[in-house]
């Protein structure tokens, strides 16, 4: 899967780097760490704007990124 989003959007940007690599959040003094995308079982982060998702993950990543009107492609063709 790979996805283009518009870096002068910082605020899509902001979200998705949020959702693929996590995030922490203090409140109170407590600290919320919340787990990235990438770091699931079956999505491996390969670079700048690809991952590789095995297809039982693939409708999350889709779903978010259509949610937040980030343009992706799937390339399905090493799945039989």
């Amino acid at each position: 899967m790979t996805w283009d989003v518009d870096s002068r959007d910082r605020s899509a940007t902001n979200r998705l780097w949020a959702f693929l690599f996590g995030r922490s959040v203090q409140v109170n003094g407590r600290v919320h760490e919340y787990e990235g995308f990438v770091w699931r079982d079956s999505v491996r982060y390969m670079g700048k704007s690809v991952v590789f998702v095995l297809p039982h993950r693939l409708s999350e990543l889709v779903g978010f990124l259509a949610a937040n009107g980030i343009e992706n492609e799937v390339d399905a063709s090493i799945f039989p």
